[in-house]
């Protein structure tokens, strides 16, 4: 056994993301970029460093290539000690057969002799698809102030917006005395974050119980929380309050990237207390060139702008050559846009081109996608909401 450590960290990282759509054909969700310099991955293991949990399983099942390659040794969120770190762990060949992750719970129930190495007090369980800051270490505090069996971290949201989550009924003291799955009339707006607590004795007790259910879905909200509700365990609410977006559809991940050119910021960027940590190619400084135009944009490294480009986000290594213009869209690593394109209210992701003359995307409406590495030929319209890949016939 190694180490004894109070609290470590469960990344639920192997989900489609099929609401992505082509934008997860060839990569995780986790893996996606983001915010010109990032990926989706980058908040919570970088929220882990800042708050001190140095020991992060990232539980990985679908198009994991990308994804493990970028974590690596864990280095640039300064996890790669030698008593913890970052483990990818992803389902494994067992003595019968090969198990796939059945659900959220059965994910983390196949990891337990991973947990087990390190015999923690607490368990942290993360999604991988959020887009957040967070101090998982007062969340800790709070659970074992309050001598809780779970925790679970929500925050407040409209009212119109509770049938889209799960919701926690809480007390004055904020113990959870009921949960309710997409309620239709909810009593109360506290929704889950799908950041949990767990104090790990009784985990593993509520683990091994699910499993052994064959009518369970293995899912944490559906399973695991309304059994311990039924029996009477501790639960409690963490508020939590500040910026957090699930970034699990075109049109949200849309938003989170148009969000980071708002002022002020709703996600400090440049908060030198909290870095957001990532692993970036190394890439000569931007280029702007004389008679272009940048306005309301974040441009990163290695980017030549010869064309128009407003209130947008380019990643490393985007070209727009003269005579283009692109408007309210997120440009992924290594995309091209020819001579005379236009490209409004799209996410082209790594790698696309759009040649000379192409349109994608209109004013309004949907988002429109072009996918990794696919070419918009010359003189071709992609539409609102349209999403564009090898396959796709101009």
């Amino acid at each position: 056994m190694l180490r004894k450590k109070t609290c470590i960290a469960m990344l639920l990282a192997g989900g489609q993301g099929s609401r992505l759509g082509i934008l997860t054909k060839n990569v995780a969700k986790p893996a996606i970029p983001f915010g010109g310099k990032y990926r989706i991955i980058d908040f919570p293991l970088s929220n882990c460093t800042n708050s001190g949990i140095d020991t992060v399983g990232v539980l990985t099942q679908y198009q994991p290539l990308e994804l493990n390659a970028y974590i690596g040794s864990g280095a640039p969120w300064d996890l790669d000690i030698s008593n913890g770190g970052v483990f990818v762990l992803p389902p494994y060949q067992k003595a019968t057969s090969l198990e796939w992750y059945k659900g959220t719970a059965n994910a983390i129930y196949q990891n337990m002799a991973f947990i087990e190495q390190y015999n923690p007090d607490y368990v942290l369980i993360l999604s991988g698809d959020h887009i957040y800051k967070m101090d998982y270490n007062a969340m800790l505090d709070f659970h074992i102030r309050n001598g809780a069996d779970a925790t679970i971290a929500v925050r407040e949201v409209p009212w119109e917006d509770t049938s889209r989550f799960g919701i926690m009924n809480t007390d004055s003291a904020g113990k959870i005395v009921e949960f309710e799955e997409k309620p239709k009339n909810a009593k109360s707006n506290k929704a889950s974050m799908g950041v949990y607590i767990f104090t790990w004795e009784k985990l593993r007790y509520y683990l091994t119980e699910d499993e052994a259910d064959k009518k369970s879905s293995n899912d944490f909200g559906k399973n695991i929380i309304p059994n311990m509700l039924n029996d009477k365990q501790v639960l409690y609410a963490y508020d939590f309050v500040g910026y957090w977006k699930d970034v699990g559809t075109i049109e949200s991940l849309w938003e989170a990237n148009m969000d980071l050119l708002e002022s002020p910021m709703p996600i400090d960027m440049h908060d030198k207390k909290w870095r957001i940590f990532a692993k970036n190619p190394g890439m000569p400084p931007h280029y702007i060139a004389d008679g272009a135009t940048v306005t309301d944009s974040l441009i990163t490294e290695g980017c030549e702008v010869y064309g128009k480009v407003n209130h947008s986000i380019l990643f490393a290594g985007v070209i727009i050559e003269e005579g283009a213009n692109v408007e309210y869209s997120v440009i992924m690593p290594g995309s091209v846009i020819r001579r005379g394109a236009v490209v409004r209210r799209s996410i082209l992701a790594e790698n696309a081109t759009v040649s000379a003359g192409a349109i994608v995307g209109e004013k309004e409406g949907n988002i429109a996608v072009v996918g990794q590495g696919v070419n918009v030929p010359a003189g071709a319209s992609v539409s609102a909401g349209q999403q564009v890949d090898e396959n796709t016939e101009f």
